[in-house]
Formats: C-alpha cells, structure tokens, sequence
C-alpha cells in the first residue's frame, strides 16, 4: 500500500524512510546560470590576467588586485542573497551564522581557498610558460580526474558513474594531448627563431658556441638580438618570430628557453590545487566528516564563499609599497576578481544544487580561454600541422569529457530518518514548504 499526503513541517517521521522531492523551480534557475554563464566567466578572467603578464605588469601585483575584489564580489553575494528570507535555527543567513560555532568548517573553507589560491598564482606562470589554450585545458581536466572523483564519493555518489567515470577518463587523455600540444609548439617556437636567426646573421651577433655545426638556442638567439631593429610591422602579426621576441621583451616573466618540463610541472601543480578546492568546499558545506557540534547547523554556500574568498587576501600578501606604485592595469585587474568571484560563488550553488561532481562541468572555461587565447593573443599562428592537429584532437577530446560530466548531474532528493530535514534545503536556504511530496513506504 501507498500513501502520499503532503508533509507537514514537524511532523512525526518515526522510523520509516521518506523521500523529500524538491519542486521549487530556484534550483534550477541557478544550474542553468551556472552551466551557461559560469564557463564565459570563469573562462575570460584567465586572458585578461594574461593581457597585463604579457604587458609587463607583476603577476604578484596584479594577484592583489584580483584577490581584493574577489573578496569583495563574496561580501555582496554574501549580504544579498545571503540575507534573503528569514533567519531559523536551521538556517541562519549571513550576518547571524557569523556568530556560531562553525570555526572547524570555517577553516575548511578557507582551506578550499587557500588551495585555489595556490593554483591561481601558479597558472599565471602556467599561462606564461605553456600557453593560455594548453594551460586551462590541461589544469582543468586534473582537477576533473581527481577532483570529481572525491566530490562523488563526498556527495554520496549521487551522480552516474557508468557515464562520470568514462568522462574523467577524457579529461585524462586531453592532458596527455596537452603535453603533446606544448611540446609540439615549443619545437615550432625554436625553428622560428632560428630561421630568423640565419636571416639575420649579417646583421645580428652570431651566439658562440662549442661546435660550429650546433645550432643557436632559443635563448641564445634571444639573449643576443638587438629588438630595435626587429621589425615593427612583423612584430605585429601574432606567431611569426618578431612577434615572439617583442612579447619577450616586453612580459614579465621570461619564458623562451625554459625547459618544457618545467612549464609542465607548474601546470600540474596548478591543476592539482585546482582539484583538491571544489572537495574541501564541499566537505565545509556538508560536513561529511562531521566537524560541527550536534544543532549547529551547517556553513550556508554564502557564509562559507565568504571565509573561502577571505584566504584569498591572506595569499595575497605583498609589498605594498611596490604594489601602490605600480597601477598599470588595475582597472582589469579588478575586473577579473569581480569575474571569478561571481563565477565561483554560482558554481559553488549550483553544486550544491546538482552535486559538486556534475558543477565541476564548469571546467568547460578551457574552451572560453582557448577561444580568448587563439584570436586575441594568437596562439599557434603559423605552426606546423603536427601541432594543429594535437591542438584539434586535445579541445575535441575536452568537449567529450565535458559533455559526459554534464550528463551525469544527479539531484539531491532522498533523506533517511532520523537525518535532519534541514540537510536537504539549508544550503539553498530554502524554506521548508518548497518540499511539499513526501512518499511513505508501508
């Protein structure tokens, strides 16, 4: 027998099983957001960070900027939607979570921040050394493979494994043709330079080196060409060797001849970051571990995105003295904080609305960034087949991985007895009516 009455607030659940169905359309207003906007978002601030890197401006410095406003896009998401509708015991908005004992997931968070620090700092040298299109895609499909794989685990597997795990298992393939994308352009980057090289042997200091037969280095050729008489005109058409040595010259951190191995060990530390921030976010929200005292409830998204972003700053430290000083390209800088602070605040609700697994689909910016990095910047202009061909195959390869990450989005629905309601519906901070079906097994 089967009986379906609405469930009423405080009614007696005994022992018995109920499945809580949420019907509320505001959950999937803002899995919509996330899966259509947060990808542009997330996946423009990335070249404008790489804009003032390549202008000559300090990745620390422009770190800062980015960091503060980043900040500040948590503080307003926090005192907004974070204050909407009326604070309860079980779910307290902002200003009155603040005063709770939540410090063991408080730490979590910021922990979750400290870690996407780390990462963000690191990629500024990753875009440097690898390249915007390689370095987005290959950092984020780490944090995929090993970052989904814990947030399905940590949410209780509530999304599909037979499609989730052959998804990650893209992600995995796409960073193996990632390397192969560097290493291929790197070995474009050098016959450039060295045909250039033998063009200009009238005019240009020959490096010395040990065997006459040895052709120049990468770094030779650009520790001893004389830029003022580069061409102005080829400099400016984007993956000739002219406009290789007038980004050299002029970006802050200085990339030809470094050792591709290096630039590769950066991006992976960088992905690596990048996969454990989406699960300690995740553990702060939920407690799996079960941190907080009985009754305290948890870390609404917005009181956790605000200690999260917080560590962002502490990361952030720098000399101020040099940092006042140096104001050229603050205003985008800025702009990319407020950027990633909205971006990361509707992931962190969409994830909590359709599992942090399936959110980590927004790790489609790659394709944003690769868009931002071939047009704007001109990566891979005038390169050889080899490399277009891996460049092709790596954001196919993404794509797919993608768009079975999506479809293995799961719902949070089902709550055993004896659990409290208010870990279904706290996080969305929705008032308890909008769960109005509950199914009685006798």
């Amino acid at each position: 027998m089967k009986f379906e009455p609405p469930l009423q607030i405080g009614q007696g659940l005994g022992k018995k099983k109920v499945r809580l169905k949420h019907v509320s359309s505001r959950e999937q207003i803002s899995c919509s957001i996330m899966y259509a906007g947060v990808p542009f978002i997330l996946g423009t601030w990335p070249a404008i960070l790489t804009l003032l890197e390549r202008r000559g401006r300090l990745p620390q410095h422009t770190y800062l900027d980015y960091s503060i406003t980043n900040f500040l896009a948590a503080v307003l998401i926090a005192l907004t939607f974070g204050q909407i509708g009326e604070s309860t015991p079980s779910m307290p908005n902002f200003l009155t979570q603040l005063t709770q004992d939540t410090w063991p997931c408080v730490l979590m968070a910021m922990l979750g921040g400290l870690f996407l620090s780390l990462g963000n700092v690191s990629i500024q040298y990753a875009w440097a050394l690898v390249g915007l299109s390689v370095a987005q895609v290959v950092t984020s499909s780490i944090a995929v493979v090993i970052g989904t794989t814990l947030n399905y685990f940590l949410d209780d597997k509530i999304n599909k494994a037979s499609i989730l795990f052959p998804g990650v298992a893209c992600f995995l393939v796409a960073v193996l043709l990632g390397s192969a994308v560097h290493s291929s352009n790197a070995s474009d980057d050098v016959a450039k330079l060295r045909s250039f090289h033998e063009n200009r042997k009238d005019t240009e200091k020959v490096p010395e080196t040990s065997d006459d037969k040895a052709a120049p280095s990468a770094k030779d050729i650009m520790e001893n060409v004389d830029v003022e008489n580069v061409c102005a005109k080829e400099a400016k058409k984007a993956g000739t060797a002219e406009s290789i040595i007038a980004v050299e010259n002029q970006r802050a951190i200085k990339v030809v001849g470094e050792s591709r191995l290096v630039g590769m060990s950066v991006t992976l530390f960088a992905g690596i970051c990048f996969a454990l921030f989406s699960p300690v976010f995740n553990l702060a929200t939920n407690d799996q571990w079960h941190f907080l005292k009985e009754g305290v409830p948890h870390l609404v998204i917005y009181t956790a995105f605000f200690y999260f972003s917080l560590a962002f700053v502490v990361m952030a430290v720098s000399s101020l003295k040099d940092y006042l000083n140096d104001g050229n390209g603050r205003v985008w800088a800025i702009s990319a904080g407020l950027l990633c602070g909205c971006g990361n605040g509707l992931q962190f609700v969409g994830g909590q609305a359709a599992g942090y697994a399936a959110a980590d689909a927004v790790q489609a910016l790659p394709l944003v960034s690769t868009f931002w990095g071939v047009i704007f910047f001109g990566e891979y202009r005038r390169s050889s087949k080899r490399t277009y061909l891996l460049l092709v195959s790596m954001l196919v390869m993404f794509s797919v991985a993608v768009a079975l990450l999506l479809a293995s989005a799961g719902e949070r629905k089902t709550v055993d007895e004896g659990s409290k309601i208010s870990r279904v519906q706290h996080q969305m901070r929705q008032p308890m009516q909008h769960y109005i079906h509950g199914t009685y097994d006798f």
